[in-house]
């Protein structure tokens, strides 16, 4: 038997989403052991004048915890 748990992290990037979300996972892979999956909760970009200036991606990361 496994026991998961999830937690919310939020991550940007002035590139891409999909740039956010591997620096997000990238991260939570460092101080969490046995990370499984991610699913994207948000999705945000911030502006200034005409131009997009940073992606955000708010995921939620599910790790099992370790007996």
């Amino acid at each position: 038997m496994s026991v998961a748990r999830v937690t919310e992290i939020s991550a940007t990037s002035e590139k891409s989403f999909e740039d956010a979300m591997k620096q997000g996972i990238s991260r939570a892979a460092k101080t969490l052991r046995n990370v499984k999956g991610a699913w994207i909760k948000e999705q945000q970009i911030d502006i200034e004048g005409e131009t997009i200036t940073r992606y955000r991606v708010n995921m939620l990361i599910t790790f099992v915890l370790e007996d």
